[in-house]
């Protein structure tokens, strides 16, 4: 069992940042892939960012590449997505989520990938 919860969000204007960071429970964090996903008001959950349990591998919507960074610290137990030049279309509620992995090849973009999930933290980008 993995226990997941985020922090970080908050209110910034377009192009400024803010970095989330989910601080995960139990001691086998180094052997789940973490992601990413947001849910904007009227929209479905997406996918965001994927990263591989060693960290060495990292996947992002194309949408967020080349904006946002996702990472990982395993000493810490605690995932990061660090956002630049934000956008207004960047609104949402932000998930992180924990996937039991059996590679390191394995960071998946799929949802339903995913074992475990956060209560979510609000990011809002105002114009």
């Amino acid at each position: 069992q993995v226990q997941l919860v985020e922090s970080g969000g908050g209110l910034v204007q377009a192009g400024g940042s803010l970095r989330l960071s989910c601080a995960a429970s139990g001691r086998t964090f180094s052997s789940y892939a973490m992601g990413w996903f947001r849910q904007a008001p009227g929209k479905e959950r997406e996918f965001v960012a994927a990263i591989s349990w060693s960290g060495g591998r990292t996947s992002y919507a194309d949408s967020v590449k080349g904006r946002f960074t996702i990472s990982r610290d395993n000493a810490k137990n605690t995932v990061y997505l660090q956002m630049n030049s934000l956008k207004p279309e960047d609104t949402a509620v932000y998930y992180c989520a924990a996937a039991v992995a059996y590679s390191s090849s394995y960071y998946p973009s799929d949802e339903v990938q995913y074992n475990y999930w956060g209560q979510g933290t609000q990011v809002t980008v105002s114009s």
